[in-house]
């Protein structure tokens, strides 16, 4: 029988159920047990936005406030990175590695992606429209034009979004 290969799955994850349920699917459809497969567990924080002294309505943005929202930012991060490894706990001889990067996600997972080499990427829909996703821009079809590994979307049936409820 012919080994099998190990593989790096980048799998991008944040704050909606859509990725969530993207790593699940993920998980139990693409990833075999005891197959030394590496997850590799993407979180993209938003830029810092650059802040003068005032802002458009007169306010000064203080460093304490600042740093609240840095902090913030730290706190969701960590948030979807602990919900991403409790739902990877099973996998046994799978490596589970976590990733926090800053930017702008489309750039992001295509960078990480070519940077680490990996086998495929994992990514969830948020299933918009097209109106809203030429106003957005969809993350997942800039990921799949611009990688070169195959891009694995993955879009949660609507009898999940009816009866799940957000923690």
């Amino acid at each position: 029988m012919a080994a099998t290969k190990e593989r790096k799955i980048l799998v991008a994850v944040d704050e909606g159920e859509e990725s969530g349920y993207a790593l699940s699917w993920c998980l139990k459809n693409v990833v075999n047990q005891n197959s030394k497969d590496t997850i590799v567990l993407l979180y993209v924080k938003p830029p810092q936005v650059v802040y003068t002294a005032l802002d458009g309505t007169g306010y000064l943005f203080s460093p304490d406030i600042v740093a609240t929202m840095d902090k913030y930012r730290n706190e969701v991060a960590e948030s979807v990175m602990g919900k991403a490894k409790k739902l990877c706990n099973d996998l046994q001889d799978v490596k589970v590695e976590t990733r926090v990067e800053v930017g702008d996600a489309r750039d992001v997972i295509c960078n990480v992606a070519e940077k680490m080499g990996v086998d495929m990427v994992v990514l969830g829909s948020h299933g918009y429209g097209l109106i809203k996703r030429a106003f957005l821009g969809s993350v997942s079809n800039h990921c799949a034009q611009n990688i070169k590994c195959p891009v694995l979307i993955v879009k949660r049936p609507k009898t999940c979004a009816t009866t799940s409820t957000s923690t």
